[in-house]
């Protein structure tokens, strides 16, 4: 079938497998540009592996310092005649690479929250490995259903307290608007997202691993979180979402406790703002991360997925000595976003942005650009007129 792209909203509705291998093989040749991660991680689960951070850490791990690797996603095969899930065919394209390189990649498509997967995954990594020594969680979901309680919990997207106005941007037309967002309304709202959002189910999957003895002496594990500049705060970390992920930030010291007689270690990782799935569905974050884009690349310290995963791994997570942290011991590699010269031009073209210059002013053509190519569209090199299979299979998917 000849395969295009078609949105609706934040969404789009369909995903090119070529485009897709393109986009994976470009992540490997940068991180193999980078050279050897020096005492890098060899046997590594990946939860939420398929795009994004999930995706590119997995890519690091793998290529970086030629880590077997086992990833858990929850995606949509190809069948015939039906296109498979953006992650599906980056799942599909990153083991056909692994494999070609002589390293180990098996994967999960499942409910990462369910016992079911753990299970899966245990038994795998069991059979397979043996133990792992760096567990990264990555899980990105809408709702989630408890394992111990069956409830089933949908996150929301809102400000507490009061009602959030500022400017947006519908990334498609350019058009800058006015945007409100009533609070929540209970403070069930909040408990939901942070059930989903949070960082139990990061315990839990820790608890299970090592109760099944599949951690290594001295594992590490990393989870991933944002905080931005101040003008998003309302809609994100003093929103509903911020609660998550203060609850996945506090996380790290129970996780620690259950990892102390291995002497193992946790870590939240607060990442750039980035074009993702999740990103482009809060409000005011697509005019952000427009301005963010065109004054970082203008200063040339503009970092995407691969690149921010990348610098973790070589420049954090496994270096000689201490790792650096801030007060609240939380990793940084959004440490160039948050620069004061970045975050004040920024303001300063916030406040200017209008749908009349924003094309000037703001990166919103490299917006879209990464917005499509997460989907396997706007690659120079691939004709989108031709006709492709869509049927493109994960070659080591475990039933």
């Amino acid at each position: 079938m000849i395969i295009q792209p078609r949105t609706r909203g934040f969404i789009c509705l369909t995903a090119h497998p070529v485009g897709a291998a393109e986009n994976i093989k470009n992540q490997i040749e940068y991180v193999k540009s980078k050279g050897e991660i020096k005492n890098g991680p060899k046997k590594v689960l990946v939860i939420g592996a398929s795009t994004g951070f999930g995706i590119a850490s997995r890519i690091s791990a793998a290529f970086g310092s030629g880590a077997a690797t086992v990833g858990v996603f929850f995606e949509k095969p190809a069948s015939e005649g039906k296109l498979g899930t953006a992650g599906w065919y980056n799942s599909a394209a990153f083991e056909q690479e692994a494999h070609a390189a002589g390293l180990y990649a098996k994967s999960i498509n499942g409910d990462a929250f369910s016992d079911e997967i753990k299970r899966q995954t245990i038994d795998l990594i069991k059979k397979d490995l043996g133990q792992v020594d760096l567990v990264v969680y990555s899980l990105a979901s809408p709702r989630r259903t408890h394992p111990k309680t069956g409830v089933q919990h949908a996150s929301v997207l809102k400000p507490i307290d009061q009602a959030f106005t500022d400017k947006t941007v519908d990334f498609h037309s350019g058009v800058v608007s006015d945007i409100s967002i009533q609070p929540v309304e209970s403070e069930e709202d909040i408990k939901n997202t942070v059930a989903v959002m949070g960082g139990e189910d990061w315990k839990f999957w820790i608890e299970e691993l090592k109760a099944a003895g599949v951690l290594a002496e001295g594992v590490k594990s990393v989870a991933y979180s944002y905080i931005g500049p101040e003008l998003t705060y309302p809609i994100y970390r003093n929103g509903t979402i911020g609660r998550a992920k203060d609850d996945l930030e506090a996380t790290v010291t129970t996780i620690n406790e259950i990892l102390k007689d291995l002497h193992g270690v946790s870590y939240v990782s607060v990442n750039k703002a980035l074009v993702t799935q999740s990103s482009s569905a809060i409000p005011v974050v697509p005019l952000y991360i427009s301005l963010l884009y065109k004054v970082m690349k203008e200063k040339g310290i503009h970092e995407g997925t691969i690149e921010q995963m990348q610098r973790l791994f070589a420049e954090r997570l496994y270096i000689d000595g201490e790792i650096p942290l801030d007060e609240k011991g939380r990793i940084r590699v959004d440490d160039l976003e948050m620069r004061p010269d970045v975050q004040e031009e920024v303001a300063k073209l916030w406040d200017k942005a209008t749908t009349e210059n924003l094309e000037e002013i703001s990166d919103i053509q490299g917006y879209r650009n990464d917005f499509f190519q997460l989907f396997g569209f706007n690659f120079d090199n691939i004709d989108y007129d031709q006709e492709t299979s869509e049927l493109v299979q994960v070659p080591s998917i475990v039933e």
